[in-house]
């Protein structure tokens, strides 16, 4: 299979992937219809990595995929090589695909003496050598304005909402924030599911206590509906998982939870497979390892959104378009 697409004149794009999620950047080649750039990508001794292209990437626009997932430190770091090394092997163009972006929850300062750490991010990836950034569901939008170039915010919303529309009584519905935080999302849930009764859930959270908050009560009226909680990731699963029971007591029918970024970090599988949701929806933007996976557990492909934006950016298309005008 080729592993470029001829555009118009002397463009031609060219899709890599660094190692921590090759499924994901197989899913979208094969959705271009194109192969995936060789790369060699290999740790020495002392945990230092080293990445080279088998092929010429000279005059091409490349477009780097790699989801920061967990160990998020060596695959930040590879990306940046990836990107280094494509800028010095003069591809025309360098776009880095981060289906999840490293650091996004910090995006601002809690406290003092701490950083920005969202805002580092984008600016290695600049010095590294990128034109411009391609992600799913940016924890939060103002992350778009960290990066000096193009930015384009892809929702996995028209994904998730195809979805959970066939698994729930749209007569009978609500949409439910997992916190206060949410709720601009959640009114769009709403919107896409016939205009829904819309909740909340009031929670607390230490800022010194990283992945905990208390969920307190629901605000708004959930009694015999089937809920939707919708958030942009599950992470250790503690919040989600107070949040169902929260709903559950205020009586609702049944829960379903709807996420783009599965995270998933210990012990998320057992709390999401105990805490008494119907079902998990979450996309492939990161991993899922099979011992992560759990009875409830559905993993929808965002290869074809994130394809599909590929090729508008290449095309000189409009992004934006994909969503209605909600980008």
């Amino acid at each position: 299979m080729n592993t470029s697409i001829p555009g118009t004149g002397e463009r031609t794009l060219v899709l890599a992937s660094g190692r921590a999620h090759p499924e994901l950047a197989e899913a979208v080649a094969k959705e271009l219809g194109i192969g995936l750039l060789p790369v060699s990508a290999y740790d020495f001794a002392n945990s230092e990595t080293y990445v080279r292209f088998g092929e010429s990437v000279r005059g091409t626009d490349i477009f780097l995929l790699q989801s920061h997932t967990a160990p998020v430190n060596q695959w930040l770091m590879e990306h940046l090589l990836m990107v280094d090394a494509a800028k010095r092997a003069s591809a025309r163009s360098v776009t880095v695909v981060a289906p999840f972006y490293a650091y996004a929850r910090q995006d601002k300062k809690s406290r003092g003496r701490e950083p920005i750490s969202a805002r580092l991010v984008a600016d290695m990836l600049r010095t590294a050598g990128a034109d411009r950034i391609m992600s799913v569901d940016l924890h939060t939008p103002q992350i778009q304005g960290f990066f000096d170039g193009p930015v384009d915010h892809l929702w996995a919303m028209p994904v998730l909402t195809d979805y959970v529309r066939s698994r729930v009584d749209l007569s009978n519905v609500a949409v439910v924030s997992p916190d206060a935080g949410r709720i601009r999302v959640a009114e769009q849930w709403a919107d896409k599911l016939g205009g829904c009764p819309l909740a909340f859930v009031h929670k607390t959270r230490d800022v010194t206590r990283p992945n905990q908050a208390v969920a307190n009560r629901v605000v708004g009226d959930v009694e015999g509906r089937e809920c939707v909680l919708v958030d942009d990731l599950i992470d250790t699963g503690g919040t989600i998982a107070e949040a169902v029971n929260v709903i559950m007591s205020a009586g609702a029918k049944s829960v379903v939870v709807a996420a783009t970024h599965g995270v998933l970090s210990d012990p998320a599988a057992q709390r999401l497979s105990e805490c008494g949701a119907s079902e998990v929806v979450v996309t492939d933007t990161l991993p899922i390892a099979t011992e992560k996976r759990f009875d409830g557990l559905t993993v929808l492909s965002i290869a074809p959104l994130i394809a599909r934006a590929i090729r508008e950016v290449f095309d000189d298309g409009s992004v934006t378009s994909l969503f209605d005008g909600n980008s």
